[in-house]
């Protein structure tokens, strides 16, 4: 097996940090110009996309060519769907409630504090999750168990995403659905399939590249992804926008916060469609 190139690695590193700023710079000018800063959301996965385009190229000639384009294509199918879902959500919109209670109390100029509120620290993030990717990219030796396990974990995670957030689109386009709770499909399961299948993407992007050295060194690429997932922005901050609804409470007590298990049973019948 080849040496890991790390002297090339290292010198994509700056072009890759660059992709990221551009990405974000990009998207700071369009939500200034709309005044919604949510439009970094619409952004988040195609950011990845970026750097995972940058690193295919540089690391032409190195690592295994069946891995680069296995990686591209996870990332590039992954970070343009959820791209597009979320900007077909927001086109027209508001500012999302998440941001507008982080900057309506702005101490300084709105758009200063977004940027060092919302862009930089996603931008971290960002850069630092896609290092599974980008170390991945270089990564010698062919494919193996491990990437064919990741792959699958991909799979699923894909598929829970998808699907949860096509369930949660064809619920909210029934106006006699508005503020209560969607417990059907996935939903039933877990309250949060998408965050659940954006983890289990991660994960599997983390096996293929942790099939071969030094792959798995980046195993907190995506734990720092699903930890943001459930316990930091994701989770936290949607259930804490839904928690007025009525029936939330009792929809919390029976159904799994993250990974998917069977409902528990409730203290009393519930309606399945409105979570009452």
């Amino acid at each position: 097996m080849t040496a890991f190139p790390l002297d090339r690695f290292l010198t994509s590193l700056p072009w890759t940090a660059g992709a990221v700023l551009l990405v974000l710079a990009v998207t700071f000018a369009v939500a200034a110009a709309q005044r919604r800063h949510s439009v970094m959301d619409v952004a988040w996965g195609p950011g990845f996309v970026a750097v995972a385009v940058v690193s295919f190229v540089l690391s032409s000639g190195a690592g295994d060519d069946a891995r680069h384009l296995l990686l591209l294509a996870l990332t590039g199918i992954w970070g343009l769907r959820l791209g597009l879902h979320i900007g077909r959500r927001a086109a027209g919109g508001h500012e999302d409630p998440r941001y507008a209670a982080m900057l309506d109390d702005a101490p300084a100029s709105r758009n200063t504090y977004a940027l060092r509120r919302v862009y930089l620290p996603q931008g971290v993030v960002m850069f630092f999750v896609s290092l599974t990717v980008q170390v991945g990219m270089f990564a010698t030796g062919p494919l193996g168990w491990l990437a064919l396990a990741g792959t699958l974990c991909w799979i699923v995670g894909f598929l829970f995403e998808t699907v949860g957030d096509w369930q949660l689109a064809e619920f909210k386009q029934d106006p006699s659905r508005k503020g209560t709770v969607l417990d059907t499909g996935l939903w039933r399961y877990t309250r949060h399939p998408n965050y659940f299948g954006d983890a289990c993407v991660w994960a599997g992007l983390f096996l293929v590249a942790a099939d071969s050295w030094p792959g798995v060194l980046t195993v907190l690429s995506p734990a720092l992804m699903t930890w943001t997932l459930a316990g930091k922005t994701g989770k936290p901050l949607t259930e804490k926008a839904m928690s007025g609804r009525p029936g939330y409470r009792e929809y919390v007590e029976s159904t799994s916060g993250f990974i998917p298990w069977a409902p528990r049973q409730a203290g009393k019948p519930r309606n399945r469609r409105s979570g009452a």
